[in-house]
C-alpha cells in the first residue's frame, strides 16, 4: 500500500514539473483592441481603447471597414489606456467588422472586431395588443367572443342549479 502510494505521488510531481517545463509563458503583451459596444445598430456610437501604445501613448485608427473612416484614440488616465470614438453610419450593413488601430510610437497594430445588426439587442420593443390564448377575455378585441362566454356559463350555472334543486326535491336524478 505505501509503495502504491510513493508511486502515485512521485508520478503525480514529475508530472506537475514537466507540465511546468512545457508550458507556455504568458504575460505581458496581451493588450488588444477592445470595442465597446461590440455589438451595435446603426447610428450608435462606438467607444475603442487600447493599452497596446504604453503610458501616454496615441494611435490612429481605422473603421473604414464598417464606413466610419479614420479617428484617433488620445491618451487616457484611465489605466494608460488610448480612447476614441466613431459613430456606426447609418447606412452600415449587418456583418463583422475589423477595426484597426496603429500606434504612434513604433508601428504596432491591433486589432478589435464590431458586429452591426439591425436591431437593438438591448432596446427590444415591447408588445402591443392583447394575447391570443383562445380563451377570450373581458377586455379582448371581439366583443362577439366575449359576450359569447358570457352567455356559455350563465346556461351552464343555471343548468347545474336546475340540477341540483331537482336532486334536491328527490326528483329521480
Amino acid at each position: 500500500m505505501r509503495r502504491t502510494a510513493r508511486l502515485l505521488t512521485g508520478t503525480a510531481l514529475a508530472a506537475v514539473a514537466a507540465g511546468g517545463v512545457a508550458a507556455p509563458a504568458y504575460g505581458g503583451d496581451t493588450a488588444g483592441l477592445e470595442v465597446y459596444p461590440s455589438t451595435a445598430v446603426p447610428g450608435d456610437l462606438v467607444t475603442v481603447n487600447t493599452a497596446a501604445c504604453g503610458n501616454g501613448g496615441s494611435a490612429t485608427a481605422d473603421a473604414s471597414a464598417v464606413g466610419a473612416g479614420q479617428f484617433t484614440l488620445a491618451p487616457s488616465a484611465h489605466e494608460d489606456d488610448a480612447i476614441g470614438q466613431f459613430r456606426v453610419p447609418p447606412s452600415a450593413q449587418p456583418g463583422t467588422y475589423e477595426i484597426v488601430a496603429t500606434c504612434a510610437d513604433g508601428g504596432r497594430q491591433v486589432k478589435g472586431d464590431l458586429t452591426v445588426t439591425l436591431a437593438a439587442l438591448h432596446g427590444q420593443s415591447q408588445p402591443r395588443g392583447s394575447v391570443k390564448t383562445g380563451v377570450g377575455g373581458a377586455l379582448g378585441p371581439d366583443p362577439v367572443q366575449t359576450a359569447a362566454g358570457v352567455a356559455a356559463l350563465a346556461v351552464a350555472a343555471a343548468g347545474g342549479t336546475w340540477l341540483l334543486h331537482r336532486r334536491a326535491r328527490g326528483d329521480g336524478i
